[in-house]
Formats: structure tokens, C-alpha cells, sequence
């Protein structure tokens, strides 16, 4: 029984179908998907398609990340388009729909509608899209939205100091709460790195696949992990976010 947790897809069903491939998963494994399956590459659309197929096969569960929001919002109206979330990859997204008939899109939209803002598994891992602001942890959290938003919780563990004991009245009560915590949303190949970062407790598994990174699977009781090609290989006439 194997459980991956699965970095920003962001359109890009040929990454995934790539990373998958080297998990040579069984119904067995568990995958936790951590968010934004839109918004940058031209498979937005056939991505959602792609892992309600899958869950109907193996044990997934899916997380709300920021971008999957905007596209709630747009499947819920489709005359009403969000000026931020069309520059954001909107547009691809939209794009990607061309052909899907009214029950297709209520079928995505049901998908949306039912993701989780965070999985909180029996070991006591947390997993969200982005972070949470609440020193009483997620469960007391006043302002919601920053699950899927909030980038202190990561940016306060690269900053913390390594030789804090847990123990300690220092040590950040956000930290505190959980034996280990896996985020996306905010790539690691903004420090620099294609692979998972992992600071304190916390492992962030979004290695750019918006933009010119990678998807990543990462196996969250040995640390290893499985990446695709970069994106921009698979998609070489596309632009992604840029």
C-alpha cells in the first residue's frame, strides 16, 4: 500500500500520464492529488476528464487548489469570465472545453464542486493546496480561501531556524499541529529547484509544471519521487504560463 501525493498538473495531461506510468500504480495505492489540475497548458479539460476516469479506478483523492476555483466559478456561468483568471490561463482553459457538450461540463463542474480544501490522513499528515494562517491549525482557520491561497506557512519554514526544537516555546504553533505537511502552489522553481523541497515539516511537491518545471509524484513514506519530462517539451508549440 503505497500513497504518492501529486504535485500542480496545470493542463498537462501528457506529463501525468508520464509520471503515472513509472508509479505502475494498483488499486492498492492511494493518490492524493494536490490541486490546480487547470490553467496553463491546452489539456485542461481532458486532464479533468483523465482523473474522474481514474478515480473510478483507484483510491484518489483530490485537493482545491486557486486556479480550480476560478474554473468552478466559470463552469457555474459561463458568460462571466474572470479577467485575472483568463491571464492566468483562463484562456487555455476555456479553450480546452471546445466541443464539450452541457453534461460534460456539469460533470466537471460536480468534480470541482465536491474537491476537498485539505485531507488530514491517520498519521496525522496534512495535505492542501497552498497553506493555512490559523495557529490552532486548519480545522479553526477563519479565512478559508487561504487553503488554497496562502503562501506564509511555506516562506515561514524556509526562513525558520533549523535548530529550533519542536519542543521549544519558539518553535511556530502552525508547525506544531502535524507530523508532516504537503503543499503545491507555489513552485519550487522559484528557489531555484526541480525537484520536492522539503523544509521543516513541510514538503512542497509543485515543481513548476505551469511554467517550464515538471509534474511530480512524490511517495510520502520513502521521499521518492517521480517527475515527467518538462512541460515545454511536451507541449513545444504552447506557451504555458509565463
Amino acid at each position: 500500500m503505497r500513497t504518492f501525493a501529486i504535485g500542480d498538473i496545470h493542463g498537462g495531461l501528457k506529463a501525468l500520464i508520464q509520471v503515472l506510468n513509472q508509479l505502475e500504480i494498483t488499486e492498492k495505492d492511494t493518490l492524493i492529488f494536490m490541486g490546480d489540475y487547470v490553467d496553463g497548458w491546452s489539456e485542461s479539460a481532458q486532464v479533468i476528464d483523465f482523473l474522474i476516469n481514474l478515480s473510478e479506478k483507484i483510491n484518489c483523492i483530490f485537493i482545491k487548489g486557486n486556479h480550480d476555483v476560478w474554473c468552478e466559478n466559470w463552469l457555474k456561468d459561463q458568460t462571466d469570465v474572470n479577467p485575472t483568471w483568463y491571464l492566468h490561463g483562463g484562456k487555455e482553459t476555456i479553450d480546452s472545453y471546445e466541443g464539450f457538450t452541457i453534461d460534460k461540463k456539469n460533470e466537471h463542474l460536480n468534480f470541482f464542486e465536491n474537491l476537498k480544501m485539505y485531507h488530514l490522513d491517520s498519521e496525522n499528515r496534512l495535505f492542501l493546496h497552498a497553506g493555512f494562517t490559523s495557529m490552532h491549525g486548519v480545522e479553526r482557520e477563519t479565512y478559508p480561501h487561504k487553503f488554497c491561497t496562502d503562501r506564509t506557512l511555506w516562506e515561514m519554514a524556509l526562513a525558520m531556524d533549523k535548530e529550533i526544537e519542536k519542543s521549544s516555546s519558539n518553535y511556530p504553533r502552525r508547525l506544531q499541529h502535524y507530523n508532516e505537511i504537503y503543499i503545491g502552489h507555489t513552485p519550487t522553481t522559484n528557489y531555484g529547484e526541480a525537484a520536492p523541497m522539503h523544509a521543516i515539516n513541510i514538503w512542497n511537491v509543485d515543481t513548476g509544471a505551469a511554467f517550464k518545471g515538471k509534474i511530480t509524484a512524490l511517495n510520502i513514506n520513502t521521499k521518492a519521487y517521480f517527475q515527467s519530462d518538462e512541460l515545454p517539451k511536451l507541449y513545444p508549440n504552447e506557451k504555458g504560463r509565463n
